[in-house]
């Protein structure tokens, strides 16, 4: 703890007296500053016992609350008067400005000279220093052996919550809560996860201190809280909150920043390791893809794990090309890892550059964790979309592939964030008409059927549609137009002449009316 002005009081060597401020002595002070001009405050930061002679003060009332009043506006802590030079005491204002301003006041008889004064305050912020950097030392140590021990992080949470004296809490990268300590404060890290979502936004490392009390809890349970994510990249792999009573000093800010630095490094491991595990997944997930789920299984069962085993799904997220979209996506793929380990599920995870950008394939189990973890983070990142396919197993996972990715086309497609294979194959082929491609395709096909009809009588593109609607039926054709039918054979026949093609054929029925529709889109 740095010095106080009660400290210094009571250093007898100095035989100060207090005169006014009693109530405020036990402020700390940062530095003992002398100075004999009227207005010291643009040379002082706060934090300063300021000692003065009075040469330039006088004896003028309305001058010694001036001053009083602008040392007490600048942050000094105590003002100490040297007498037997400019006064022989210190005046009778002077003792009454300090009182109204709550500003300590002593007396230092003519015998202490203030480098005295200053010597005691040196002496005891050296050892308030050294201090610190013995506890941190101590307690990197004992952080470090709790990381290298059996529990790892949580014994990391643990350590660090004894030292700070509070409490402390981790949370995974998706911001769920991991470990807390001690065990009655998982309510109040509870409340903390709009404040995580937050730093999940952001690029990590970041922090934020929540100042006076933890969002939600009572006011009988103030606590200055500090929540910091862990991460390297940008991306953010956990976060860590403690909760303290007051203000963590500047030894306690050294421990928690050892803490920091250790579980950044146990979250994030080696680069290698993970790029090692990512190309692992992505093997595995591409063989069982081509069919090769007996082999997939030899080497996963030995190398990692196992491979999903019951009914799983494909899922496959895709979005603009670009960083920020690539960085979208490797959150994504992090949270559904994060998500199946929380409870053992087995998934596999794969990241590639497909035809329209970045792309993320994850093989896992149907409406499990992994499952239900990418449709959450589609939801919360504009530009994401998810293809998913129908139900399978893994030896028909080939095929669910080829349908989350159909899937995901209607969704880029259509600006929604997450389409499920059954919506694709329940709903209408009409929405995929949207492509230039076709839409250009339709043009040219119908041109010659619309110059006709803007440069002569026979509406022939209404008639058209009209008869195609009715599969033919010149009757009933002809009653939706209000025109006999021999009036729409001959528009037909015209039809046939002006495209050069015969509408007995199925395939030029079925490309004219997806044409008609592609028109209408």
């Amino acid at each position: 703890m740095p010095p106080t002005l009660a400290s210094v009081v009571r250093s007898t060597s100095l035989h100060l007296t207090v005169l006014a401020g009693a109530d405020h002595l036990e402020r700390p002070v940062r530095w003992v500053h002398t100075s004999e001009l009227d207005d010291p405050t643009p040379f002082l930061e706060g934090g300063e016992l300021l000692l003065t002679t009075g040469i330039k003060l006088g004896k003028a009332a309305s001058k010694l609350q001036a001053y009083v009043h602008r040392l007490a506006d600048a942050g000094v802590v105590g003002l100490g008067l040297g007498v037997g030079l400019s006064h022989t005491e210190v005046p009778q204002a002077l003792v009454d400005a300090a009182a109204q301003r709550g500003l300590p006041l002593l007396r230092v008889p003519e015998a202490t000279p203030f480098i005295a004064i200053s010597k005691t305050v040196s002496a005891a912020l050296a050892a308030e220093q050294y201090e610190a950097v013995t506890t941190s030392f101590e307690a990197q140590e004992e952080l470090t052996r709790a990381a290298l021990g059996k529990d790892g992080t949580t014994a990391v949470v643990r350590r660090l919550a004894a030292r700070l004296g509070g409490w402390a809490a981790l949370y995974d990268g998706s911001g769920a809560l991991s470990a807390v300590a001690p065990d009655w404060a998982a309510r109040r890290a509870g409340r903390l996860a709009a404040e995580v979502d937050r730093l999940r936004r952001r690029p990590a490392p970041s922090s934020a201190a929540l100042q006076g009390r933890s969002p939600g809890i009572d006011t009988a349970d103030e606590d200055y809280v500090v929540v910091q994510s862990l991460g390297a990249d940008r991306r953010a792999r956990g976060f860590l909150a403690v909760g303290t009573e007051d203000r963590i000093t500047p030894t306690e800010r050294y421990v928690l920043n050892a803490a920091v630095a250790l579980l950044t490094l146990t979250l994030e491991r080696s680069r290698e390791l993970r790029q090692a595990e990512e190309r692992m997944g992505a093997a595995l997930l591409g063989m069982v893809l081509a069919g090769e789920v007996g082999t997939a299984r030899q080497v996963a069962a030995g190398l990692f794990g196992g491979l999903p085993e019951g009914t799983a799904r494909v899922l496959v997220a895709g979005a603009a090309a670009g960083a920020e979209a690539a960085e979208a996506l490797g959150e994504l793929g992090d949270r559904a890892e994060q998500a199946g380990g929380r409870v053992g599920e087995r998934l596999l995870v794969s990241r590639d550059d497909g035809p329209h950008g970045p792309r993320l394939t994850v093989l896992a189990l149907d409406n499990g964790a992994a499952h239900r973890a990418c449709l959450g983070a589609v939801e919360e990142h504009e530009g994401l979309a998810l293809g998913v396919s129908a139900p399978t197993t893994l030896e028909e996972a080939g095929v669910a592939f080829a349908q989350a990715e159909r899937a995901l086309a209607v969704a880029l497609r259509g600006g929604r964030r997450a389409v499920d294979h059954e919506e694709v194959g329940a709903g209408s082929l009409l929405p995929l008409l949207g492509e230039e491609a076709v839409t250009a395709f339709a043009e040219g096909l119908l041109r010659p059927l619309r110059d006709h009809d803007r440069t002569a009588r026979g509406d022939l593109v209404a008639s058209l549609r009209a008869w195609l609607s009715r599969h033919g039926q010149w009757d009933a054709a002809a009653a939706d137009l209000g025109v006999h039918r021999h009036t729409l054979r001959y528009r037909m026949r015209r039809v046939e002449e002006l495209l050069g093609r015969s509408l007995d054929d199925t395939d030029v029925r079925m490309e004219l009316w997806l044409a008609l529709r592609a028109g209408e889109e």
